[in-house]
């Protein structure tokens, strides 16, 4: 029995980490492109995109998950999304992908509004364009300030994939509960808890070591 809720929860593990590494890989790009839109001189798009932030931030993510999900097909009467599992974990990687790129927008701006004006200053004075003062002066600063609280959304992400059980998504926490309903016994969901301490403690080391290899700035 123990062998087979370790490979029925391996297999649940694989569709978190897929929900995990696709989430990051879409939502830090686009948190930096929010981020950036958000402090544009163009007011319309300024207010827009700190409007979207708002509503994003301000809305439970599993609200935005059901709505993403069950919302083309009840609006348009076509659902966009495959009724197998593909499609329902490419749904909680969109509604993720947005969410998180809110959030991670206002860590980048905080980053990036916390580099010294001087030092921009500084690199126009030496002649550098201003997507050469962003890349090689603004940006490195900005990672260093960034990482901490980005370590603590990452890891809150680790935990929110729990929510794509609300769309039936085959994920750990739903394959634990499984064995709840199927045989009525609840230490698989104990068990459960291990894979998501494991995995937050191996980011938790991965992070430590990547703060203090940006020790570059003091």
């Amino acid at each position: 029995m123990f062998w087979t809720v370790t490979q029925a929860l391996l297999s649940g593990f694989a569709t978190t980490f897929q929900i995990f590494i696709l989430t990051l890989l879409f939502s830090l790009p686009l948190g930096l492109v929010i981020a950036l839109a958000s402090m544009s001189k163009f007011k319309p798009l300024r207010y827009l995109m700190q409007t979207i932030v708002w509503i994003v931030r301000g809305t439970p993510l599993m609200l935005q998950l059901i709505i993403i999900f069950y919302g083309p097909g009840l609006w348009f009467d076509h659902n966009i999304w495959s009724g197998g599992t593909a499609g329902r974990i490419t749904a909680t990687v969109v509604a993720f992908t947005i969410n998180y790129a809110c959030y991670f927008s206002v860590i980048f701006r905080g980053g990036i509004e916390g580099v010294p004006v001087g030092q921009r200053e500084a690199g126009e004075v030496l002649g550098m364009t201003k997507s050469q003062i962003f890349f090689q002066i603004t940006l490195l600063q900005m990672v260093k300030r960034v990482v901490p609280p980005m370590s603590n959304e990452i890891i809150t992400l680790v935990k929110d994939t729990s929510l794509a059980r609300i769309i039936s998504a085959y994920e750990l926490t739903f394959t634990g509960y499984s064995f709840v309903k199927a045989a009525g016994i609840t230490w698989p969901l104990f068990y459960t808890g291990v894979f998501y301490l494991i995995f937050v403690g191996i980011l938790t080391l991965l992070f430590n070591y990547i703060e203090r290899r940006l020790d570059y700035f003091r």
